[in-house]
């Protein structure tokens, strides 16, 4: 994921140890201890046979930034996994998670070069909201809505 420009593990520092990273996901999930910048959000993994194909956060509001580019939802799928209908899957489960949390409206975003994610959100329901770039050098942010 590094080589694409993402993170798995987000806030996962290779000197922190993981029960103080997974006690700050339950912190973040419960509302607790939030830095300015974010919101609360649900990070979960996809296991598979007890193998993690992918992740995905869930977050319970929007911030001005999740407005415009980052939605309610950013998921990925490990490359080695990809086109075997993870993401869909992901997606799925994570719209009933958002919804249990009080989200009836949910954005999610993704880079207009994306077709994998664009036939995941659209088969999801998502229906196209914009088209947009933040600025000149970041990529072309696709915004859908699924109500």
């Amino acid at each position: 994921m590094a080589e694409e420009g993402h993170a798995f593990g987000f806030a996962l520092a290779s000197d922190a140890g993981w029960g103080a990273f997974l006690r700050s996901l339950d912190d973040r999930r419960r509302g607790l201890n939030v830095p300015d910048d974010l919101v609360p959000a649900t990070f979960l993994v996809a296991d598979v046979g007890g193998t993690i194909v992918g992740r995905v956060q869930i977050r319970h509001r929007l911030n001005d930034f999740l407005e415009r580019e980052g939605g309610h939802i950013g998921y990925c799928v490990l490359p080695a996994y990809r086109r075997r209908g993870y993401a869909t899957e992901i997606l799925r489960q994570s719209l009933t998670v958002i919804r249990a949390i009080g989200v009836d409206r949910v954005l999610v975003c993704c880079d207009d070069d994306n077709a994998g994610s664009i036939a995941v959100i659209e088969s999801c329901g998502g229906e196209l909201d914009s088209v947009t770039r933040s600025t000149p050098s970041e990529p072309i942010t696709r915004r859908y809505w699924i109500g």
